[in-house]
This record gives structure tokens, sequence and C-alpha cells, in this order.
């Protein structure tokens, strides 16, 4: 392979004047011609002396010259130098570019450090930007302004191609590369999107137009073996760069290299012609990197002064006094200190600097500055609602007390705000002031919603109770007076709560509308309490009718309790029961707040209680007729409360279920009509007139009859003793009455079927044995010696046989009639008891349980019947 190291050949002289002769023997000798697309430019650009053309031979194999170290560091290439890569493929031209910032051009003529930039990036398809690892972070050192005018400058005159840019970092330092690449990318893309660009490519990322890559190299003098081999590997990279996936593998716009020459030529006369490429001075230049490096350790300063930071802790726990002059204080110092270094710098960039480092160090202490504002605001704020609580519970006036503590407070806050405010900073407190303001606003606010929520329902819970009872208590009682005591005992009280109201709302400063808006509200409440009381006794009104019902039909005119004797008119009684219960439910269908009047009273009357003649028949169907409605007339239907239709619908209720009632007092009064009647019926007496004639014609022609009577005597004192009746009314008379009738009878049949049978005997047999009988169960019931003596010591009397078979013969016609007045006396005691049974019912003298067992009682009296 030919040796292309010897042809380096300057392409641009010191002076800017491009060699077209030399640029042509250079593509001749290279033969760059023959390589057509297949070709890669690359350009190095750099400080003076930091090693560019070293890196360039060791990477590409040139011959480029280099600075000898021995004689001291000086410029050594002027202009640009073109040179083809040894061994790499494809053909590759590498441009080495004047060092930047060099003594030897001075601080102003910095045009050709421009030009020359924009000329590797207008032909390169990869630019090595070489530079000193700890210039990194810095402005000028890392030719970032040369950068930016060189970006806007390109995006103007040229269209944009796909660059690669290589920062190559020189003798690389302790700091791993992983933390130096994101500061450099950061550095470029702050540059692009701080670059003026075309309408076009507003919106244009970086990626577009360049690709970025970071590497770096240690110390060529230090460490050359480590050094070279970095190198190597580097050089590998650049084997077919302009394939896919290499350093240069997606550029555009490539420009064949036959006509490389003259493009060359053109882009570097347009960038000649161009003055946009006049940057400042390079006084200006150190001036504005000095201040700024003196600015950045006064502000560090600043950050590690032991006041300040004290300053800073103190304020985070709450209010300092003198705020304003110790912090002024700190700031005044640290800004004297950079005038005084950075006296003898260029005045304009020192004043910007100056400003710069100020903005900074006000924008640093801000926070806390801002953090003493909420202090002061937030203890203006408590204080105010102290005070502001302490004058509403001496009694002070609701508005007058919050003007004077709110400004009592502002005024304390405003105060404050003046011993904070620092010298260097013309900062406005008025946010602050009208937070503070709103804040206060916001509280008087949701304490007068507290007090005026707290008034109203003082003034309602009254309301509640002067009204709920009363008008249940009305309505309980319902008449001709109730709505009109209802709407005078509403006015009455609604006044008073009004009137309460309005005298307590008097400290509150509020405007008219609202006032009065609060005071309808609560008039509105009363009325409301009113009506819904109203709507819950309507719809308990059918129990009311049956208590009112009831009070009426089982209580005389004193209240005392109705006993049904037989002298009572319960027709009459029923009606005027039933006439107070329809004028209860008259006067609970409709509300009658505003003292209308209507016809519902006569509307029911004529329909559910007036009787129904046959005169009246046609007006009783049409009256009824007028119920079938869901609306009274000339009543509102939102004052409805019992409907027409419901009315009716009630009242059959009602009639159902007092009707039992009604029945009741009915049979108590027929019970007690016959229990007075204790003579039996009079075919009974009848019967026994005729059916014992013969036995008073025999008493008389033989009195020993008169025997007969004692016997019956002696059944009836042995029925007492065995029934124990006087036992058995020691536990009350109704008790005693019910145990009776149900030992009563089986008695009686024992004592007739012994009587049958002892019949059948002889007579003196009989006779003798019915008496001992009775006289030993008188003996063995009482244990009386006495009834026994006179019993056992009856002379025997002779008895006529004759006589003794007449009665015989109408023994068992007396049995049936002494039995029918038996039978019509125990009825007559049915009758007796059922009668007390309801009259102690009504008085609730039995309970729940007691009530089936008399009922069964009486009951299983009828089944033995």
């Amino acid at each position: 392979m030919q040796d292309y190291a010897a042809c380096s050949t300057q392409l641009i002289d010191g002076d800017g004047t491009f060699n077209v002769d030399g640029v042509d023997n250079f593509i001749k000798e290279v033969k760059l011609e023959e390589c057509g697309l297949s070709y890669a430019v690359v350009s190095i650009m750099g400080p003076q002396s930091s090693g560019k053309s070293t890196l360039l031979n060791h990477l590409f194999g040139t011959n480029f010259r280099e600075m000898d170290a021995f004689r001291g560091r000086s410029q050594t290439t002027k202009g640009i130098w073109i040179a083809r890569c040894a061994g790499i493929e494809p053909c590759t031209v590498v441009m080495d570019l004047e060092g930047t910032d060099g003594r030897e051009r001075g601080e102003d003529d910095t045009a050709f450090e421009k030009q020359s930039a924009l000329f590797a990036l207008a032909v390169s398809d990869i630019v090595l930007i070489n530079m000193w690892c700890h210039d990194i972070g810095r402005e000028q050192a890392a030719n970032k302004p040369l950068l930016k005018t060189v970006f806007q400058v390109m995006m103007r005159l040229f269209s944009p191609r796909k660059t690669t840019l290589m920062f190559v970092i020189r003798d690389k330092t302790r700091t791993p590369l992983e933390n130096l690449e994101p500061v450099l990318r950061e550095d470029i893309q702050k540059i692009w999107d701080a670059v003026p660009k075309p309408q076009a490519h507003k919106e244009t990322p970086l990626s577009d137009f360049f690709n970025v890559e970071v590497i770096a190299l240690n110390s060529f003098e230090e460490k050359e073996e480590l050094f070279k081999e970095q190198v190597a590997n580097l050089r590998q990279r650049f084997f077919h760069s302009v394939a896919p996936g290499g350093l240069a593998g997606d550029r555009r716009g490539v420009v064949p290299a036959n006509a490389f020459a003259f493009s060359a030529k053109q882009m570097w006369q347009v960038i000649k012609d161009n003055k946009d490429l006049d940057l400042p001075a390079h006084k200006v230049m150190v001036a504005t990197v000095r201040c700024e490096e003196i600015a950045n350790e006064k502000f560090a300063g600043f950050i590690a002064n032991e006041n300040w930071r004290e300053l800073e802790e103190a304020v985070q726990s709450g209010p300092v006094s003198g705020f304003g002059k110790k912090l002024s204080s700190i700031l005044q110092s640290c800004l004297s200190e950079y005038d005084t270094e950075a006296t003898y710098f260029e005045e304009g960039v020192r004043s910007s600097k100056r400003q710069q480092l100020q903005e900074k160090l006000l924008q640093l202490v801000q926070p806390t500055f801002q953090d003493l504002l909420g202090h002061l605001r937030s203890g203006a704020l408590e204080s105010f609602k102290d005070a502001f609580e302490k004058a509403l519970n001496a009694g002070e006036a609701f508005s007058s007390s919050a003007d004077l503590c709110a400004q009592s407070c502002v005024s304390k806050f405003d105060k404050g705000c003046e011993e904070a405010v620092i010298e260097q900073a013309k900062w406005d407190t008025s946010k602050t002031r009208e937070k503070l303001q709103r804040d206060i606003e916001a509280h008087i606010s949701s304490v007068r919603t507290a007090k005026l929520s707290e008034l109203t329902t003082l003034y309602e819970s009254k309301l509640n109770v002067a009204l709920s009872g009363p008008v249940e208590a009305l309505l309980d009682g319902a008449n001709d007076e109730t709505w009109p005591a209802i709407r005078k005992l509403l006015k009455r009280e609604s006044e008073l709560a009004v009137y309460g109201l309005s005298d307590a709302l008097f400290g509150f400063d509020l405007d008219e509308e609202t006032r009065n808006k609060m005071l309808t509200n609560l008039e509105n409440y009363a009325r409301g309490i009113v009506e819904t009381k109203t709507k819950e006794e309507a719809g308990r009104a059918l129990m009311r009718m049956k208590d009112r019902f009831t009070t009426i039909f089982s209580h005389d005119s004193d209240s005392m309790p109705r006993i049904w004797t037989g002298k009572e008119d319960i027709r009459a009684i029923t009606k005027m029961a039933r006439s107070a219960s329809l004028k209860l439910l008259a006067v609970m269908a409709v509300i009658r707040l505003e003292g209308e009047l209507d016809n519902i009273e006569k509307t029911l009357t004529l329909a559910l209680v007036s009787p129904t003649s046959n005169n009246a028949t046609s007006k009783t169907i049409s009256t009824s007729d007028s119920l079938a409605s869901s609306t009274w007339e000339q009543v509102a239907p939102e004052k409805t409360l019992i409907t027409p239709v419901q009315c009716k619908s009630l009242w059959r209720q009602f009639k159902n279920e007092t009707e039992y009632t009604v029945t009741q007092a009915i049979s108590a009064q027929e019970a007690n009509r016959r229990s007075n009647n204790w003579l039996p019926p009079p075919w009974a007496i009848l019967a026994l007139v005729v059916l014992g004639f013969n036995e008073f014609m025999t008493l008389l022609r033989n009195p020993l009859w008169l025997l007969v009577l004692f016997v019956g005597y002696l059944v009836s004192k042995a029925l007492w003793v065995q029934l124990n009746i006087s036992g058995e009314f020691q536990n009350g008379a109704l008790p005693g009455l019910l145990s009776l009738s149900t030992k009563f009878l089986p008695t009686v049949m024992n004592l007739l079927k012994k009587l049958a049978e002892e019949g059948q005997a002889p007579a003196t047999s009989t006779n003798q044995s019915s008496m001992n009988s009775t006289a030993q169960s008188e003996v063995t019931t009482n244990g009386e010696s006495s009834s026994s003596s006179s019993s056992g010591s009856s002379p025997a009397v002779p008895i006529d046989r004759k006589g003794f078979t007449e009665s015989h013969t109408f023994m068992s016609l007396k049995a049936l009639v002494l039995l029918q007045v038996i039978f019509f006396q125990v009825e007559t005691l049915k009758i007796g008891l059922r009668h007390e049974l309801v009259v102690e019912s009504s008085r609730g003298n039995y309970t729940s349980k007691a009530l089936p067992v008399i009922t069964y009682a009486l009951n299983s009296e009828e089944s033995g019947w």
C-alpha cells in the first residue's frame, strides 16, 4: 500500500487564503477522485498546544508538525492542513485546524478561529473536539461560545448535514467517564437549544444534525504507552466509518470526491464573506471567565458562611428579629469581596457578572425570605384569631371586633415586613399581605357563619319547643277553635323568635337583604314546624278518632266511666261520639294557617253522619259523591292533609272498629236489665200455680208437708256447705260466681238423682233415709254436733200412705218444675256475669290473660247445659 503520510498539504494559510493548487495536487497524489462517494472527511479543533497534531499523527499515521515542548509552548499549526490517513479504509481525509485561543493572534483577532471551525463543520463527516479534562464545565476553555456562534451561522449559511461530534478528553483524571459524558452532552444540548434557528428547524432536535460521541485519553507525556494503546483502540472505530453503523454511517449531503476541492473552496469563500463571525475581543473573554470564577467563589463562600447558615436555620423555626439588616450585611460583604477582586477586569463584564452574582445570591436567599414572610403571616393570623375570640367572648359587637383586630394584626405584619426587607432586593410583600387579608376575611366569614348558624339553631330549637307540644295538644282536642288557636300561637311565637334573632343580628353588620332573608327563613321554619306536626297528627287521625269516640262514649259529662244500667240512650250517645270524631277528622283534613273558610265539616257531616231519610235520599247521594275526589273545594292541594277519598275510607274503617264497642254496650245494658229482674218468667209462675195446686191443697189437708219443706231447707243447707259458698266469695264476687256456676249443676244433679233413687223405696224407709242422709252430710262437712243431734232426735211421725203415694205420683212433675226454675236462675246469673264482665273490662280491671279464662268458664257451663 502506498504511504500517504508525507502527503500533508496546507489547505488554507494563516491569512485565510485558500491553496487551490496545493489542494489539486493533494487530490491527485492520494487519488481522491477515484473514491467517488466512498470517502470520509475528519477534522480536529481545540485550544492551541492541546496536542491535536500529536493525536492525529498517532491515530491516523499522518505527519503533521508537532510542537517541540523543549523549545517552549507556541503556535505550531497555522491555518488548516490536510492529509490522508494511512491504512484506513475507505479513504479518509484528515484536516488539522489552527488552535484556538492562541497568543499569536491576540484577543482582538478571533475571526479566523470561528471561520475555521465553521469550515470544519461544513465539510467534515467527523469532527474531533480536543479538550483538556480540567476544562470541562468551563465556558471559554470548552469552546462553548465558539460552538454557539458556529452553529448559528452554519444553520443560516449551509444546509444542515449529519455530522458526528467526537469530544476527545485529554489527560483524563480520576473522574469516571460516565460522570463527564452527561456534562458534555448537556452542554452541547444547551448550546443547540440557545441557538436561533430558521423557521423550518424551530423544533428540530440536535440528534437530527449531530451524533455526539465522548471518549477519554490518558496523558501522552505521563502515560505514553497507555495513551498509544487507547489511540490504537480508537483507530479501529474509523475503519468503514461511512458504512451503516459506522461513525458517519448516517451522513447526508455527501459531495463526490472529484468535486471536493471546488466545494471546499466555495464554502470557504462564503465563510470569509460573512461578518457574523466577529466575536468579542480576547480581554472580554478573559474578563468573562475570570469574573465568573470569582463570582462562583464568592457564591460558594456565601453558602458556607456561618452567619448565613445560622440565620437560615433560625428562620426555619420562626420569625427572626432584624432579619433584613443581618442578611443585607452578609450580602453586601460578599459583593464587596467580588468588587475588590474583579476591579481590574473589563468594566462591562465585571458589572454583568456582579449582577448575575447578586441575582444568584438573592435567588438563594429568597426562599428563606418567603419562609420568614410565611411565619409573619401565620403569626399575625393566629394573633388575630386569639384577639378576635377574646373580643367575642367579652361580649363586644362582631363587626367592630373583627375590624379592630384585623387592623391591629395587619399593622403588626407590616412592621415585621419592614424589618425583613433586604437592601439589595426590592421584593414586593404585597402578595403575602393580600393573602393575610384574605385569610383574615375567610376566618371572619367562617366565624360569622358559625355564629349565625348557632343563633339560627338556638331560635329554631326554641320554636320547636314552643310549637310542637302545644300544636299536638290543640289537635288532640280538635274543635272549632283549634286552628284559630294554632294561628295565634304561631304568630306569637314567630314574632318572639324573629324579634330575638333580629336583635342578635344587630352586631353582625349584615346587609339588609341577608338580614331579611334570615328572618324570613326563621318564620318559614316556624310555619314548617306547624305543618310538619299537623301532617304527623293527620297520619294518626284514625287513632285519634277512636280515642275520642271511646272517651265520649264510655264516659259521662263528669268524665266518670259509664255503667250501662238500661236507662241510657245508646243511640244518642253513639251519634254524639261519632260527631265529635267527625269534627276531629274535619279539623285535621287541611292546613288552615291563613284563616281561610271552607265547608269541609259540613260536607263530611252530610256525607257520613246525616240520617238517610226518604226526603233526603237524593241529597245524601249527591253529597256522598262529593267525597269521590282527591281535592277539597276552595282548598289548595298543597294544604290538603287528608283527601276526601281518604276521609271516606277512614270513616268506614272507624265505624267498623268502633261497632264492637257499641254492641258491647247494648249487650251490657240488656244484661243489666235482665239481671235486675229476679222473678221467673210468667209462664213459669203459671206452671207453678197449675202444677202445684194439688200440692198446696195437700199441704192444707196434711200439715206434715211442712216436714217436706224442712227437708228442702236441709237440702239447701247441704248445698251451701258442699259448695263452700262463703269460701268461694273470699276471692271476690265475680270469681266466686264463676266457680259456683261450674260446680252448682253437678251437685244439684247428684241430689236429684239420690232423691229419685230414694223415691223407689217404701215411704218410711225413704223418709228416714233422706233425713239421715241430710243430717250426716251436714255433720261431715261442718262438724256441727248440734245439727246431728237435732236430726237424730227428731221423733218418728206417722205418715199417711195415701198422701205419700199421691206425692210420689207427682214427684216427676215437681222435679221438672224445680229444674226449670233452676235453669232460669242459672241463665239469669250468666247474663249478670256477662254484664259484670263488660263493665269491668271497660274499666280495665282485668288483664288480657284473665278475660280468656272467664270466657272459657262461661262457655264450659253452656256446654255442660
